[in-house]
């Protein structure tokens, strides 16, 4: 497993996790799905995304898109 399919897989439950939880619970847990889009936005271009250096620091190798 590398970096980058950890992220992927992590971001894709968050945003799968929040939006169960806006239909079921609150919208206001939408709030935490536009976090996680911006956050992947923001590092598709600055190459920085804090799960990476977290992920990273648990052992996991990098990938082609974080090394």
């Amino acid at each position: 497993m590398t970096v980058d399919r950890m992220l992927i897989r992590i971001a894709g439950l968050m945003v799968f996790f929040t939006v169960v939880l806006a239909v079921f619970h609150s919208l206001h847990w939408l709030w935490l799905t536009g976090f996680v889009g911006a956050n992947l936005v923001q590092a598709s271009f600055s190459g920085f995304c804090p799960l990476v250096k977290v992920l990273k620091k648990m052992g996991l190798k990098s990938g082609a898109a974080f090394d």
